[in-house]
């Protein structure tokens, strides 16, 4: 079970390619995290955005997982665009 709630039927392939990366990182807490981005926000996003993120998923879990928390910055230049996006949806979510 990859813990997906959207159906990847009516993206295009590199949506779902995307989507699929988004939901199996390799640690279930960046699965999560970029996982229910995704689920969220995969069909709106730009073909900016979408450059965005496949760069940011570039980077190893460890140095995202900090960077979302807190724990540490990120590295220029990922500290903008859809990190932002991504951070403001993980604060939105918890504030739920």
């Amino acid at each position: 079970m990859t813990g997906t709630t959207r159906s990847s039927d009516g993206l295009d392939d590199r949506r779902k390619r995307l989507l699929f990366r988004c939901w199996h990182r390799g640690t279930r807490e960046m699965d999560l995290i970029l996982g229910g981005f995704a689920d969220a926000n995969i069909a709106a996003l730009s073909d900016a955005e979408m450059a965005d993120l496949e760069s940011l998923m570039e980077l190893p879990d460890p140095d995202l997982y900090a960077a979302f928390s807190g724990a540490q910055p990120l590295v220029s230049p990922y500290q903008d665009g859809i990190f932002i996006r991504i951070k403001h949806f993980l604060d939105a979510s918890h504030r739920s």
